[in-house]
């Protein structure tokens, strides 16, 4: 039931994909090519890739930082740099000609775990279907660690009972390149950071910080046991438990972060 119900959100969020109501928050990056071009102005009509630095060449311009910006953003750079001294109220349209691929690594309870390619903008429900879909003991929650997240309030988690269940497309969040994707187990809690086994271990009445970070076995050397954070979803919200000691007692699908000791 969970996975029928989980093509038909697919469906219907590749529809609003569709018409460009996601589009505007992709972000662009190294590899991908973009088409640029200036109402009345043939001659500044350019198909550039995006150097490894993030970098474009325009005519007039010359070199123009365009990494991890939109593409309305790029669209307001370019158009402010030729207002400037060159061309009297420029009409810029920009628009990705091709996508680079980008990898996520995914884990947890879906049926093809591992790292997945993806090319162009892509949202959580369809990550999921080239994951191969919810596993049957799938949990309520799924996190979204970002490249280079140290801490607690860099990590996103999604409400899945909400999104499958309710049909809530504001937790079907924009995957980027670099994301690592938990899926939660049905009575499990997930540790990340420093131990020595991150992963999901069970989370039964009783469990406390201390229990899952023996069974993830143990602290590594450079863990900092006074600074842990728990990540729990509270009324579909992201809470942030900070500093928490190692007795605290975790709810079912709480994300433990265990962070790098700076001293």
């Amino acid at each position: 039931m969970k996975n029928n119900f989980l093509m038909a959100v697919v469906l219907c969020a590749g529809f609003f994909w569709a018409i460009g109501v996601n589009a505007k928050d992709y972000r662009v990056g190294s590899g991908d090519i973009l088409s640029v071009t200036v109402y009345d102005n043939e001659d500044l009509a350019t198909k550039v890739r995006v150097s490894s630095t993030g970098t474009i060449v325009m005519p007039l311009l010359g070199q123009v930082d365009v990494n991890n910006l939109t593409i309305n953003e790029i669209t307001e750079k370019i158009t402010k740099m030729l207002s400037e001294g060159y061309l009297v109220n420029p009409q810029v349209n920009v628009f990705v000609e091709e996508f680079r691929s980008k990898k996520v690594v995914v884990l947890g309870s879906v049926k093809t775990p591992g790292l997945v390619e993806l090319s162009g903008p892509t949202n959580f429900l369809e990550l999921l279907s080239k994951s191969g879909g919810l596993e049957k003991d799938a949990g309520d929650t799924a996190t979204i660690q970002r490249q280079g997240a140290q801490d607690g309030k860099d990590i996103t988690v999604i409400d899945l009972k909400a999104l499958i269940e309710r049909g809530d497309l504001s937790q079907n969040l924009q995957i980027n390149d670099g994301d690592s994707v938990f899926i939660s187990k049905s009575g499990m809690c997930y540790i990340t950071g420093e131990v020595k086994e991150p992963g999901t271990y069970p989370c039964g009445e009783g469990t406390t910080v201390l229990k899952l970070v023996a069974l993830s076995k143990g602290f590594t050397g450079k863990a900092s046991k006074s600074g842990i954070n728990i990540v729990r979803l509270i009324k579909n919200e992201k809470t942030v438990l900070e500093d928490v000691d190692l007795y605290t007692p975790l709810l079912n699908n709480d994300v433990v972060v265990v962070p790098e000791s700076f001293f």
